[in-house]
C-alpha cells in the first residue's frame, strides 16, 4: 500500500467506434481525450477547467466544445505527448515533490484503448499511463454489494450525490464532471477515502518457466488462434498490451511434428485481465486477424455432470444457435412473448442449459435445455423455428444419451483404451444403458425417415411400447448431427424384444405412408451392440457389417479394399503406436481392457480413408495383429521416384530372416547373413493415395 497522492487526474477516453462496456472491442482508434485534475489534499477541482484532446486524423474538430480548453493534434504519439506535457504544467506549478496519477471509470479507457492502438502503431508511452485508479473499484470497496461489471457514473452518482446535482452524462465533458465530483464525495464524509492502492500496467513481459508446484487456474487462461508462423512470446505479449501476463505465460503451441500450430496459450494474472483479453477476439497482428477462446475444460466437465445428474427432467435440444449466444437469451427465447399465455420456464434457470463447445472452448451452435415437466416441454417445442438475433432455432425432444453422443462427437479424445473420452468419464456414477451381455433384450430399427421422431417411433411399436424400459429410446446421430435412419430400443425382456421384430419387421410406418414409403427392419441385438454405437459416438455404417446385423441376417460378404496385410501395415493398431494400454476406469465397459482394436475398413468405407484418426474402433481378435514390426511412412513427397526410394532409405536396417512374406518370394539374399539388403520389393510394398 502507497501514500495517498496529492492529484488525481480523471480521464474519458473516446473512439471512433463503440463506447460503454464494449470500447475497444472493434480496434477503433482514440479520437478524444478529456480530463480535468482534482487536488485532493484540498478536496477541490483544481480551476475547474477541463481540457480535451481532438486527434484529428480520426475526427475532426467539434464545434462549440464545452471543454474550457481544447486542444488538437495530429497524431496519437502527439496527442500522448501533449497531453503529458500539459499534465506536468499543472502539477508543477502546485510546486515540487507533487505526486499525480490518473482516475479513470473502469478499465477499458487504460488497458483497452491507449496501450493496444499505441503497441499496434509501435508508440511509446508516456510513464503515467502504467498505473491508474479504477474509480469502479475504488467505489466498491464503500459498497460491496455492488456488482463491479453493472457499475457506471450514473449508479455512483445515484449513491454519493445529491440529486439535484447530478448532470445527464451524455458527453465525454459531463462524464469528467460527475466523475470529479464522485471523487469529491468519496474524499469527504462520511467516506473519507484513501486513493493508496494503484492499478500496474506491466511494461514489458517477463520470460521465464513456471514451477511444477504452482497452481494454474483454468480461468486465467486464453486460447489465441491464427498467430503468424514467424511469431514469438513478444509478439503475443505486444498482441495484449495493457493485460498483465503471468511469468513466463506465453506458450507457443506445436504440432505432432514439433512445428508451430500457430496457436498459443496465455496464461494471465487474474480471471479480470483473461475476460478483457477475451474481448480482442479477432484483433489484428499485422494482417492476421486472431481468434482469442476460452480455455476451461474442467469447469465444462463439471457443467455436463451436473446437466445429466438431473433426473425426472425433459431434455429439448437446440440446433442452429449463434456463436454468441448466451444464458439470458436462451432464457428470454423461451419466456413467454407478447399476448402470449403460455409459459416453458426452464428448469433451474442458467444451470438448466447446456452449450456444446469444441475442446478449446468455441461453441458449436448446439445447446441442450432441461424443462419440468412434459407440458412445458411441448410449450417449448411449439417454439421451432422461431428467430433468436438473426437465425432461427431448430427445436428437437431429446435423451441423455443422445447428450451423451453429442458430447463425444466434439470431443477431441480418441476412443481408445489409453485415453478414454473426458466428458464420459465425469458422468454421474449411474450409467444410462445397462452392462453389456449376450442377453438380446434390444431392439434395433433401421431404415427410419429422417423425419421421424421419438413420438412416431412409439407409434410405430404400438403395443410394444408398454415394454420399452424408461429413457429406452435412443436416436443415432451422424457426424454432422442429425438423424442417420437408425433407433436402438432398451426392451424389459428379451421375449418381448423378439416378439417385436418377428412382429414388426419390413413393415411401414402409420405416419409415413404413401407412395414413396419406406419399410422399417427390425431386429434384436444385445445392450453391447447398443453400446458400441452409442457411447462410443459412431455412425451406423451405410452397409450391412457383420457386427451390428442379426446372425440370420443373409448378406453378401462386402469385398475388401485392401488386402489384411497391406491394410494392417498401411494403419497398424492404435494401441501398438501409442502409449501401452492400461486398464479402463469404472464406467467404461463398452472397452473392455483386454481387447485389441482395429478398425473396420472393409465394412465402411469404399476406399481407404484420409485420416485413421477420424474413424471408430471395433473389437477385434488378437489373431488379425501381426507380430512384425510394421513400418508406416506419413507424409511423403508427390514427385518421389516410388519404392525404389523407399528401399534406398531402409537400407542398413535388418529385417526379420524368419519373416514369411520374404521367404515366400525369396527375397532373402545368402550373402546378406546380417538381413539388411532388401531386393525386389514390389510384392510387399504398398505405396497408398490417401
Amino acid at each position: 500500500m502507497t501514500a495517498q497522492v496529492d492529484y488525481l487526474v480523471v480521464a474519458f477516453t473516446a473512439t471512433s467506434g463503440a463506447s460503454g462496456e464494449l470500447l475497444g472491442s472493434d480496434e477503433k482508434e482514440l479520437v478524444q481525450l478529456v480530463w480535468q485534475l482534482v487536488d485532493v489534499k484540498n478536496k477541490k477541482v483544481k480551476k475547474k477547467r477541463i481540457t480535451t484532446l481532438l486527434i484529428t486524423e480520426s475526427v475532426e474538430e467539434e464545434n462549440g466544445s464545452e471543454a474550457d480548453c481544447v486542444s488538437t493534434a495530429t497524431s496519437l504519439e502527439s496527442a500522448l505527448n501533449l497531453f503529458h506535457l500539459q499534465l506536468t504544467n499543472e502539477v508543477n506549478s502546485a510546486g515540487a515533490g507533487t505526486s499525480v496519477c490518473l482516475c479513470t471509470d473502469g478499465q477499458l479507457h487504460i488497458r483497452q484503448v491507449i496501450h493496444p492502438e499505441a503497441a499496434s502503431k509501435n508508440i511509446l508511452v508516456p510513464d503515467c499511463f502504467y498505473s491508474f485508479f479504477d474509480l469502479r473499484k475504488e467505489f466498491k470497496k464503500h459498497f460491496p454489494t455492488s456488482d463491479l461489471k453493472a457499475l457506471n457514473v450514473h449508479i455512483m452518482a445515484e449513491s454519493t450525490l445529491d440529486p439535484s446535482v447530478t448532470l445527464p452524462a451524455e458527453t465525454a465533458v459531463q462524464q469528467v464532471e460527475i466523475m470529479a465530483s464522485i471523487v469529491l464525495a468519496l474524499l469527504s464524509e462520511p467516506f473519507c477515502h484513501t486513493f493508496s492502492n494503484q492499478e500496474r500496467v506491466s511494461e514489458k513481459f517477463e520470460t521465464g518457466t513456471c514451477s511444477k508446484m504452482e497452481k494454474v487456474c483454468d480461468n486465467t487462461v486464453i486460447r489465441a488462434r491464427g498467430l503468424p508462423w514467424q511469431s514469438s512470446d513478444q509478439d503475443i505479449a505486444r498482441f495484449f498490451r495493457g493485460l498483465n501476463i503471468a511469468k513466463g505465460g506465453a506458450a507457443l503451441c506445436l504440432n505432432a511434428q514439433g512445428r508451430r500450430n500457430g496457436e498459443a496459450l496465455v496464461r494471465f494474472v487474474s480471471e479480470e485481465h483473461r475476460d478483457l483479453a477475451l474481448q480482442r477476439h479477432k484483433h489484428h497482428m499485422g494482417n492476421r486477424y486472431i481468434e482469442v477462446t476460452c480455455l476451461n475444460p474442467a469447469s465444462t466437465s463439471n457443467e455436463v455432470a451436473i446437466f445429466l445428474s438431473r433426473e425426472d427432467q425433459i431434455i429439448v435440444r437446440m440446433r442452429g444457435l449463434p456463436f454468441t449466444a448466451t444464458h439470458e437469451q436462451v432464457l428470454t427465447f423461451f419466456s413467454p412473448g407478447e399476448g402470449l399465455k403460455e409459459t416453458c420456464p426452464v428448469s433451474g434457470g442458467k444451470d438448466g442449459i447446456l452449450f456444446v463447445r469444441y475442446p478449446d472452448g468455441r461453441p458449436t451452435g448446439d445447446a441442450f435445455v432441461l424443462f419440468a415437466c412434459e407440458e412445458h416441454a411441448q410449450c417449448a417445442l411449439r417454439k421451432h423455428k422461431e428467430i433468436l438475433g438473426r437465425r432461427y432455432i431448430e427445436l428437437f425432444k431429446s435423451t441423455a444419451a443422445e447428450v451423451q453422443q453429442v458430447l463425444n462427437r466434439y470431443s477431441s479424445a480418441p476412443l481408445i483404451p489409453v485415453a478414454p473420452a473426458p466428458l464420459v468419464s465425469m458422468l454421474p456414477a449411474v450409467s444410462l444403458l445397462p452392462p453389456p451381455g449376450s442377453m438380446r433384450d434390444c431392439l434395433r430399427l433401421r431404415g427410419l425417415p429422417y423425419t421421424a421422431n421419438i413420438e412416431d417411433i412409439l407409434t410405430f411399436l404400438g403395443e410394444f411400447t408398454h415394454d420399452i424400459r424408461p429413457h429406452g429410446v435412443h436416436m443415432v446421430l451422424n457426424q454432422q448431427g442429425r438423424p442417420s435412419g437408425d433407433c436402438f430400443i432398451q426392451m424389459t425382456s428379451a421375449e418381448r424384444a423378439l416378439q417385436a421384430s418377428q412382429r414388426l419387421h419390413k413393415h411401414v410406418m402409420p405416419s409415413q405412408r404413401g407412395p414413396n414409403n419406406r419399410y422399417v427392419e427390425v431386429f434384436p441385438c444385445s445392450a453391447e451392440e447398443m453400446g458400441l454405437v452409442l457411447m462410443g459416438g459412431l455412425s451406423p455404417p451405410p452397409c450391412k457389417s457383420r457386427r451390428l446385423s442379426p446372425p440370420s441376417y443373409s448378406f453378401t460378404p462386402a469385398p475388401p479394399v485392401l488386402p489384411t496385410e497391406a491394410a494392417a501395415a498401411l494403419y497398424p493398431p492404435m494401441g501398438q503406436v501409442l502409449l501401452a494400454p492400461r486398464p479402463l476406469p469404472p464406467g467404461h465397459a463398452y472397452y473392455p481392457a483386454s481387447a485389441q482394436l482395429y478398425m473396420n475398413y472393409a465394412a465402411y468405407y469404399p476406399s481407404p480413408p484420409g485420416s485413421p484418426t477420424t474413424l471408430g474402433y471395433f473389437p477385434s481378435p488378437s489373431s488379425l495383429l501381426l507380430p512384425r514390426g510394421l513400418v508406416r511412412m506419413p507424409g511423403l513427397t508427390y514427385n518421389s521416384n516410388g519404392v525404389k526410394e523407399l528401399i534406398n532409405a531402409m537400407q542398413g536396417y535388418p529385417y526379420a530372416p524368419e519373416d514369411a512374406l520374404m521367404h515366400a518370394h525369396g527375397h532373402v539374399h545368402a550373402h546378406d547373413p546380417a538381413g539388411t539388403l532388401l531386393t525386389q520389393p514390389k510384392e510387399w510394398v504398398c505405396i497408398s493415395g490417401v
